[in-house]
């Protein structure tokens, strides 16, 4: 009856915040989402909830003096405020057998736990820039519904389906992924946090396509929709001569991208991304390609269960579980 809370500190605070019109989630907004989140997580039937400590105290300040039925626990992985304290603070939690985890952050908060840790289940809620993976969505009722799964009184199998994960093997056989989006970017480089140049864009392999989203995923969306239950997955080429395609690659910035061609393909259908090229995933530019080198991409069905909140809610109350006796 364990939820585990995993909420990365500085997510919706980087250049973006300038460079784009990207919103800012504070350190307090924060603690009054994960505050909320367990209050909707007791009510669900959560009894124990364990929080990530990290030195900006919004965990420890959310669960300080919560007025609630549980046990609050507050994890310490000694973070130090980089993506290794996600790290940490998943694999804890899987040791210790807490399989529910509710995440505050975006697609690349989420992408770090499923790269570590594959078969969790998540209640993912969006505080990031590129949000997709993540829902806007309350987190009181994400809570509840957070515990319903944890108690098994919503089966995970009904209202947690996997998600699809991009797998990508490089040249030297080393191996990455994302959940959204993996990109190939020319005259870019490693660890840059603008907005992706239009004009640099080359591929792009999306397991998710939404007219909708906000990111490189959504010029893939504004051509075709590729749902989160679809089989599938979409690639665009991109390139000089292409059709311009006004995409919100950023909070508030739309820009021309030039799409020569637009295909879907079948889950674990590879495709090639080429170099010379910075390799995107998830938003984040990580890898680079060298000449001559490819990086091979497949689509798979294997990423974290997502609990669908609605869908979750509803078996909790058709089984009159939030009618007191």
């Amino acid at each position: 009856m364990t939820v585990g809370i995993i909420a990365n500190p500085v997510s919706g605070r980087d250049i973006r915040r300038v460079a784009a019109r990207g919103g800012v989630s504070s350190a307090e907004d924060k603690r009054n989402r994960i505050a909320r989140a367990v209050i909707g997580a007791v009510a669900g039937g959560a009894r124990h909830i364990v929080a990530m400590k990290e030195p900006f105290g919004i965990a420890t300040g959310a669960l300080t003096d919560l007025p609630v039925d549980a046990e609050l626990e507050i994890l310490d992985v000694g973070a130090r405020v980089d993506p290794m304290d996600t790290v940490r603070a998943a694999l804890a939690m899987k040791e210790r057998g807490i399989s529910v985890i509710i995440t505050l952050g975006g697609d690349g908060t989420n992408r770090t736990i499923a790269r570590v840790w594959p078969d969790v289940t998540l209640v993912p809620m969006s505080t990031g820039t590129n949000n997709v993976f993540p829902s806007l969505v309350e987190p009181t009722v994400a809570g509840a519904a957070a515990g319903l799964v944890a108690t098994n009184r919503a089966d995970e199998d009904l209202v947690a389906p996997r998600s699809k994960m991009i797998h990508l093997i490089s040249g030297d056989g080393s191996e990455d992924v994302a959940l959204i989006d993996a990109a190939t970017l020319a005259n870019d480089f490693v660890g840059n946090r603008m907005p992706v140049d239009p004009n640099n864009l080359r591929q792009l392999v999306v397991s998710t396509a939404r007219p909708d989203t906000i990111g490189v995923s959504s010029v893939a969306g504004l051509h075709t929709v590729c749902l989160p239950q679809d089989d599938t997955a979409v690639v665009v080429t991109c390139g000089s001569g292409g059709a311009l395609t006004n995409a919100p690659i950023a909070p508030g910035l739309y820009q021309k991208v030039p799409v020569l061609d637009v295909k879907r393909i079948e889950l674990d259908q590879e495709i090639d991304l080429v170099g010379p090229s910075t390799l995107a995933v998830d938003g984040d530019r990580e890898h680079q390609i060298p000449p001559d080198s490819v990086v091979r991409v497949a689509v798979r069905r294997d990423g974290p269960r997502v609990v669908n909140v609605s869908q979750a809610l509803e078996v909790g109350a058709s089984n009159g579980f939030f009618v007191l006796k």
